[in-house]
């Protein structure tokens, strides 16, 4: 199996680093991920500089841009042959609800979505790094599983709660919950004396009811996602076409 794997956190987050060792294990694995950390970055590309691609002594690429330059760089200037999947992660923090739109983690997989490979975005629900390697682990079960009755290409959310891999009471494929707006902006000032803008942290949980990720996680499941890039509201196509007649 030939995966190529990517993050949102930077080429040195340990998220990337432990799951790259797991897969190697079983897998050909090219690493390709951004310089730096670039959460929220969702699905831009880079289009008005020119971008790098460089080498890092434990054989990681690393790329002066988004997830999405990452991958899109990866598959067109890279690799020979496409890869059999695509894997964003492990990310350090959750991506449910709302958060997809943001996220650079599952941005990444949804540039190789749009490939036309099949990708999956993993995420451990809290930040901090405790219990990687049992999340890890459940991403390695997830990712042996390759979903055989899933049509290709398929792109899956993945947000596995930080416990122990023995604690974790299985997974659930749930839908995408709803958060509140998020909380205002954090106003500053630099050292002249001008106005600075700090992005709020995200707000809670709006709908977290059963069937979503929200709900999945907090009673101890992983929660997966099928996710689609196709955003026509198309109860709203007759509407609106009635409307312009």
């Amino acid at each position: 199996m030939k995966i190529l794997l990517s993050n949102d956190d930077g080429y040195l987050a340990p998220g990337l680093i432990a799951l790259a060792r797991a897969l190697q294990a079983f897998a050909e694995v090219t690493v390709v991920a951004p310089d730096t950390n670039r959460s929220g970055a969702s699905n831009a590309l880079t289009l008005d500089r020119p971008l790098r691609l460089e080498q890092a002594d434990n054989g990681f690429y690393y790329v002066n841009g988004t997830p999405s330059d990452c991958i899109h760089i990866a598959l067109t200037a890279l690799m020979s042959s496409p890869p059999d999947l695509i894997v964003s992660g492990l990310n350090q923090g959750q991506n449910m609800g709302d958060d997809t739109l943001y996220s650079g983690t599952v941005a990444a997989a949804t540039e190789g979505y749009l490939f036309g490979i099949p990708a999956i975005a993993f995420s451990q629900v809290d930040k901090g790094w405790t219990f990687l390697e049992d999340a890890v682990q459940a991403a390695v079960a997830l990712i042996r599983c390759e979903f055989p009755s899933l049509p290709r290409p398929f792109l899956l959310n993945v947000n596995i709660p930080n416990c122990a891999y023995a604690q974790l009471k299985g997974h659930r494929v749930v839908r995408l919950g709803k958060r509140h707006m998020s909380e205002p902006v954090i106003k500053a000032f630099d050292p002249s004396g001008r106005a600075v803008y700090w992005i709020g942290p995200a707000g809670s949980a709006k709908d977290a009811s059963e069937g979503t990720d929200f709900h999945a996680v907090a009673q101890g499941y992983i929660a997966i996602t099928p996710l689609q890039v196709d955003l026509s509201n198309v109860p709203q196509l007759s509407a609106l076409a009635a409307d312009l007649a």
